[in-house]
């Protein structure tokens, strides 16, 4: 109920605000969201064709599949559009294996682990953040919720522990074909100098779009903008999506917006940025993800096709269909 409050209260907001926002900037950091997806899927080509050698992995494969992923992740909660990327790219990729797959989503997020945890050293190191005596009184941390109900955080670990034991238990049996294909996901770190080449620049780039994103969103909302209040919003969008109970963590990140520009600008300008940044972002990637679904799925019922597929067992000593040369 206090999420449902929230959303209510930042929509109210927004709409007061309405007549101050200056479109053109909002029209600009879509157009940037836009080529921010376009150039992170550049780097998830190159490292789903270093696990593929003998595969042709086409760039418009893994933009559609990128594109679907973070449509629905937009609109699902955890993180329930990876699975839709996983089936589409290897709909695309012949002998692919989802192993595989999965092992390259692990090195696509190897650099924004860094980037992320370096925003967020500094973001402590200002004394920005809530501490714990405060985090407390910030309701709409939706993460927060298994920590204060114990009982339900013990099932969850329970759950968690029982799939992993399952996990290890099924891998056990296929221990050498599944180590090989989950090998094959990092092959680009080997030499790391390739991933330093074909990865790394087109993430740096990716993360300079995202604050020039959000640059432009502060502009358009009436917060004060520059590069660190940029960054502070970027450290907050990463917080909220640690644990995603909620989609694309909504509530959290408007909550620690709230505690984090206290006294830099009014709470309403900020209430108001935080739900238009909210909208603009999901209204791109809602929008990008059922283009991308419409033109390979020729379908927006997503689940129907791709929970099958996840049921399915995979043969681990099938070999790979022919595929043809690069």
């Amino acid at each position: 109920m206090g999420l449902v409050q929230h959303v209510v209260r930042a929509a109210e907001a927004l709409v007061d605000h309405v007549a101050a926002i200056q479109w053109r900037f909002v029209a600009l950091a879509a157009l940037v969201h836009v080529v921010k997806l376009v150039v992170r899927t550049r780097a998830w080509r190159n490292i789903l064709a270093a696990a593929h050698p003998d595969a042709v992995v086409r760039w418009r494969t893994v933009l559609g599949a990128y594109a679907a992923g973070v449509g629905v992740n937009a609109l699902v909660p955890a993180r329930g559009g990876d699975l839709l990327k996983l089936y589409l790219v290897r709909r695309g990729i012949p002998g692919s294996a989802y192993p595989t797959l999965g092992a390259t989503l692990v090195v696509e997020t190897l650099f924004d682990a860094v980037v992320a945890t370096g925003l967020l050293l500094w973001a402590l190191s200002l004394g920005v953040l809530p501490g714990l005596d405060v985090i407390p009184r910030l309701p709409d941390v939706d993460w927060l919720w298994l920590f204060e109900h114990p009982r339900a955080a013990l099932v969850v670990a329970g759950v968690a522990l029982v799939a992993a034991f399952a996990a290890g238990v099924w891998a056990s049996t296929h221990i050498r074909a599944f180590r090989e294909r989950v090998a094959s996901g990092f092959a680009i770190l080997s030499p790391p100098r390739r991933y330093l080449r074909e990865v790394v620049p087109w993430q740096a780039l990716d993360w300079g779009l995202r604050l020039v994103t959000v640059y432009l969103l502060l502009l358009a909302f009436g917060v004060p903008a520059s590069l660190h209040n940029a960054a502070l919003v970027q450290v907050t969008q990463s917080l909220s999506t640690v644990l995603p109970l909620t989609p694309a963590g909504i509530g959290t990140e408007q909550a620690l917006l709230a505690y984090v520009f206290a006294g830099v600008a009014p709470a309403a300008d900020v209430l108001s940025f935080s739900v238009g940044m909210k909208l603009t972002i999901v209204a791109v990637n809602v929008g990008a993800g059922a283009v991308a679904l419409l033109l390979m799925l020729r379908t927006l019922r997503w689940r129907r096709l791709v929970e099958p597929a996840a049921e399915a067992p995979e043969e681990p000593g099938a070999s790979s269909p022919p595929t043809s040369p690069r």
